[in-house]
């Protein structure tokens, strides 16, 4: 089911429509494959500078958390980066951060998530409507753009090292849908509560993802559980479903988001599709509070340090 006309979205690239049919047929070579990281970055806010917090620097040489995300996944082998972000802030997206990744060794394009980027016999469900739909039209709005087997993160998320080189194996040896799964003791902040979606396995697959609300380090869940963090490998036959799981959202109503972590819960219920949960024992570190900012940067250092990063990359 397609949900758009060909030439009507906004995209930088036209070459995944072909790579997905090729993909459909069986005609990608596996040797040669090709890995794409796709950053979800529009929720970055309309004014650039301070208190925007994917832009906040985590190190004294002014890098930010998508710097390292970048960094990581081009050392497991990643060539490319899709950024998907709001259209009016391309220029300075562009600016702040494409700039300087024009330098490394890695493809970069942009996608942008707008609200009216739906099927179009709902186009009336935008009129109101002041801000995207979710997670899952973030990727869709990449359609274009993603053009091999990709790994989703968001950008102001650090997620270390061991989710990216686990992820980026399995896929490159022909594996379906993965996700990193973040021990739960790793994930959690010193200034507050959070939201975390626990995973329930068997076998090392994904059964179900339980979103439970209100999590301190004095939780008395098991500290030893994994838990999403929004890293999801997905092949480029994973597109297909979500255009007609975007559409299907439409029909029942299209009442708040279409969020990629539900959607993936809906086709496990319907055994539609496999998930590997491929557990990463990195520290995860995010802005969830601002208070959270000095810790985040003191680890950064301490990583540095350690010599896990160089000081300039």
């Amino acid at each position: 089911m397609r949900v758009k006309d060909k030439g009507k979205g906004h995209w930088v690239s036209g070459v995944g429509e072909e790579k997905r049919r090729k993909a459909r047929e069986g005609g990608e070579d596996m040797k040669e494959m090709d890995l794409t990281l796709l950053i979800m970055a529009a929720g970055i806010g309309s004014r650039f500078g301070g208190g925007i917090k994917q832009l906040e620097p985590v190190d004294a040489r002014g890098h930010i958390i998508m710097d390292y995300s970048i960094y990581d996944a081009m050392e497991a082998g990643f060539n490319k980066v899709v950024f998907v972000i709001r259209k009016d802030l391309l220029a300075d997206f562009d600016a702040v951060i494409g700039q300087r990744m024009k330098n490394k060794e890695i493809q970069i394009e942009y996608a942008f998530q707008e609200i009216d980027d739906v099927p179009e016999k709902y186009k009336e469900k935008t009129i109101n409507r002041t801000k995207p739909w979710g997670t899952g039209q973030a990727i869709l709005a990449a359609r274009k753009a993603i053009d091999s087997p990709f790994v989703v993160i968001n950008a102001d998320d650090y997620y270390g090292k061991e989710g990216f080189v686990k992820l980026a194996e399995y896929l490159k040896n022909g594996g379906d849908c993965c996700m990193a799964g973040f021990v739960l003791k790793n994930t959690l902040s010193d200034n507050g509560t959070v939201t975390r979606g626990i995973c329930v396995e068997e076998d090392g697959w994904l059964k179900e993802v339980v979103e439970t609300k209100g999590i301190s380090k004095d939780t008395e869940l098991d500290m030893e559980s994994l838990v999403s963090m929004n890293m999801w490998g997905l092949r480029l036959e994973f597109m297909d479903l979500l255009e007609r799981g975007f559409a299907e959202f439409f029909e029942n109503g299209g009442q708040g988001e279409f969020l990629i972590p539900t959607y993936i819960g809906e086709l496990l219920e319907k055994n539609a599709i496999d998930v590997k949960v491929l557990k990463s024992n990195d520290t995860w570190y995010g802005m969830t509070y601002k208070e959270d900012g000095p810790a985040v940067r003191e680890s950064i250092e301490r990583l540095v340090k350690e010599g896990l990063y160089p000081e300039e990359f």
